[in-house]
């Protein structure tokens, strides 16, 4: 007979709390990963995941079983989802959205266990690009709704995967938005490919002198065909040129999502952030 000890602490353990509605004015909703803790005070630090999705409606299941890893090392997971520029939600309305969930959950971080202290971005694709955006203009009037005004939606770190960080990157050498992406920005545009509206969603355009800037993990297949690994190394040149803590990843040969996981990659995350957190 073997003999163990139990598992007073629950140390380990997370429960998954589905589909957790987080704004009332459009009904959307996060899935949520929490550790288990027989304290009611314990706090953990929270990482928000936006799943690229093409600003389309991201699938919040898609990472949860990596993302679970992240639960069972002691970190509050909201996998969220946003508005769809199908449905006519042209952009910022992502961005808001996002925003918008880390207000919720700010507000309410004493029932899901979380330190309001520590609250971490974690996107890909499009998700990085909202990843990126969250870092660089949070508590943005511009980019706040009604809902939850007291609260907060700056966080305190950024993890980017392949995320756009320049939409300029992508015009062609006559100014254009090449043919097979013209649809997409028309819908994320609401209309007409606006480059005023383009700008603002470019994070690279918020990276100025003189800002404080919280620290950023940015990570990019070098074969990616959809966003090109030059985004992310302009991203990172520019943040670093203005003084942020930056650290950019290039995982050789990767496409976009597929083979640019890995176990060695989600263990870098995870450093990245415990020393954020602190731990």
């Amino acid at each position: 007979m073997l003999k163990i000890k139990n598992n007073k602490s629950l140390r380990g353990l997370s429960s998954f709390c589905p589909h957790v509605v987080y704004s009332e004015v459009t009904g959307l909703w996060m899935d949520m990963l929490i550790p288990q803790t027989p304290v009611e005070e314990e706090r953990f630090p929270l990482v928000v995941f936006i799943q690229g999705s093409g600003w389309h409606f991201p699938d919040t299941n898609y990472e949860i079983p990596q993302l679970a890893t992240l639960s069972q090392a002691g970190y509050v997971v909201a996998s969220v989802t946003h508005r769809n520029i199908d449905d006519g939600h042209p952009a910022p309305a992502y961005l808001q959205d996002v925003k918008t969930a880390i207000r919720f959950l700010r507000t309410n971080a004493r029932q899901y266990h979380i330190d309001p202290e520590r609250v971490f971005a974690f996107g890909t694709s499009s998700g990085g690009n909202t990843a990126l955006l969250l870092g660089l203009t949070g508590d943005m009037e511009e980019f706040r709704t009604e809902e939850y005004p007291e609260a907060s939606d700056h966080v305190d770190a950024v993890i980017d995967c392949f995320g756009p960080a320049d939409f300029d990157l992508f015009r062609t050498p006559d100014g254009q938005m090449p043919e097979g992406r013209t649809e997409l920005m028309e819908r994320f545009c609401g209309g007409p490919v606006d480059w005023e509206l383009i700008k603002r969603m470019s994070p690279i355009n918020y990276v100025q002198p003189g800002r404080e800037y919280v620290p950023f993990l940015l990570a990019h297949g070098d074969a990616d065909q959809l966003v090109p690994f030059v985004h992310s190394r302009q991203m990172a040149q520019r943040l670093e040129q203005c003084g942020a803590d930056v650290s950019l990843i290039c995982v050789e040969g990767a496409d976009h999502e597929g083979d640019f996981w890995s176990a060695h990659i989600w263990d870098i995350f995870r450093n990245f952030l415990d020393k954020q957190a602190g731990r």
